[in-house]
């Protein structure tokens, strides 16, 4: 189907099948109008813009299926991070396992030594949180692009004119699917972000400047510290196993079209080491792997559940934020999962802005410690 001259493309040229997305007309939350007005932000054409959606499958997956280089931020760094932790007025562990707050520090205007810094110490603490930041979608995207390739999706909606920064906003979500308090559905539930990309996520930035009074926490859960929670013996059964990793989104077979819509699926190691850190985590998320490979699907069930449920049902292992507006977290996806709260059941309004940056292709190494082991705790 050919776009008239107003209409939006698919994201990649080669894309010639496609379906025009439909025009959302939901008013704005007036917080995030009046961040985005400011910002320069295009809405007289609606909000937000959805790119024209691939039909195939293949055209999906050929959209980013090349090996690339990854120099990751953080293994860059100064191991002090002490241009970051300096100028700060106060950082503020939020648990001893995951979960850190720094106040008093613009995310706009950091350096890029404490960009790498921050990378750094988002590696080592999982999630790290920014109360108050004045940031614009543009701003945000920038800051993503310093930290990897920034993805911009086939099919997700994004904020007009700057593709790579997609719209977190439950309302628009329930439009296409209505949320119940037994199925609040969408982000609610464990998860990692983009698992089925041939160079997975690395860090989100999800910015709010519009949250409900009471509610609509996010929960994070590190993979360091789940994958600690097996025994040793356990791990030598995971350790060097893959599994298959399922996209959210989906598209018809080109060859098998009346087969209905399919997943995008790729091969990843179920533990990987991150690069900058060089500590092993558990890598599975209930919500999008689907199998261990090389295991009778019996079999991997048995194996896979125990994992979600050692990584879910570990309070000590997770943090639990509260929102308040113009909030940003930046979190690592090779070493959580997260889950948000639907608490407040769309009684008052939510929006954010988020932007991803994609990272190296997963990899294991048999011989890299855990985070418990490279930190001097004990770890049988």
């Amino acid at each position: 189907m050919a776009p008239s001259a107003t209409e939006p493309l698919p994201i990649a040229s080669h894309i010639k099948e496609f379906v025009i997305q439909k025009k959302d007309t939901l008013p704005l939350p007036l917080a995030a109008r009046a961040r985005l007005e400011a910002a320069g932000i295009d809405l007289s054409h609606g909000y937000p813009e959805r790119p024209a959606k691939p039909l195939f499958l293949d055209d999906a997956i050929s959209i980013r299926n090349e090996d690339r280089p990854h120099i990751d931020a953080g293994a860059r760094a100064d191991k002090s991070k002490s241009a970051l932790l300096s100028a700060a007025k106060e950082v503020i562990h939020l648990t001893k396992n995951i979960g850190t707050e720094i106040v008093g520090l613009q995310l706009k205007d950091l350096t890029d030594q404490q960009r790498d810094e921050l990378a750094l110490l988002i590696a080592e603490r999982s999630v790290v949180f920014f109360r108050d930041q004045d940031i614009t979608p543009q701003q945000q995207k920038a800051l993503g692009e310093h930290f990897g390739e920034v993805e911009i999706h086939p099919q997700v909606p994004h904020v007009p004119g700057v593709p790579g920064v997609t719209i977190i906003w439950p309302a628009l979500m329930a439009t296409e699917r209505k949320a119940s308090f037994r199925q609040p559905g969408g982000a609610s539930r464990w998860h990692t972000d983009l698992v089925h990309e041939k160079h997975p996520a690395g860090i989100t930035h999800l910015h709010n400047d519009t949250v409900p009074t009471v509610g609509g926490d996010t929960l994070w859960a590190s993979g360091y510290a789940a994958y600690s929670k097996l025994s040793p013996d356990f791990r030598k059964i995971i350790d060097g196993k893959y599994a298959i990793y399922t996209s959210a989104h989906t598209y018809l077979d080109r060859d098998n079209p009346e087969a209905g819509p399919k997943h995008i699926e790729r091969i990843h190691p179920i533990v990987r080491v991150h690069p900058a850190t060089g500590w092993k985590s558990l890598f599975v998320n209930r919500a999008m792997t689907k199998q261990i490979v090389g295991l009778d699907k019996a079999e991997s069930d048995v194996i896979l559940d125990y994992l979600y449920h050692v990584y879910e049902s570990n309070v000590d292992i997770q943090v639990r934020f509260k929102w308040t507006p113009r909030t940003s977290a930046l979190w690592d996806n090779r070493i959580t999962m997260h889950n948000a709260s639907w608490d407040y059941e769309g009684s008052e309004p939510r929006h954010g802005t988020r932007v991803t940056s994609l990272a190296e292709k997963p990899y294991f190494d048999p011989d890299a410690p855990t985070r418990r082991q490279a930190l001097g705790l004990d770890d049988d």
